[in-house]
């Protein structure tokens, strides 16, 4: 199961990168854990000067925009295919 943390200040942005998040975890039938993190010192402790960002299993993948749902889905499935990998 993959770790996806959103980080940014409560924005509309940032609640919209969530959903889409959800929606291609979905879509991809994957099993994720969400995060929100608000907490300013916590977001830039990951380095991150924009938001939203998101992160996956600790590594920033976005940051300072929403992608698409088809994008979002192409992070997934890589992360995805790594972690199968990792594991065989």
């Amino acid at each position: 199961m993959s770790k996806l943390q959103i980080l940014g200040p409560g924005c509309s942005k940032c609640q919209c990168l969530l959903e889409r998040v959800e929606k291609a975890a979905g879509e991809l039938g994957l099993e994720v854990e969400t995060e929100k993190i608000e907490d300013i010192g916590k977001i830039l402790s990951f380095g991150v000067m924009r938001t939203p960002a998101l992160v996956i299993d600790g590594e920033v993948v976005v940051m300072g925009h929403v992608p698409s749902v088809a994008k979002l889905k192409e992070f997934l499935a890589r992360d995805a295919d790594n972690l199968t990998r990792r594991a065989s």
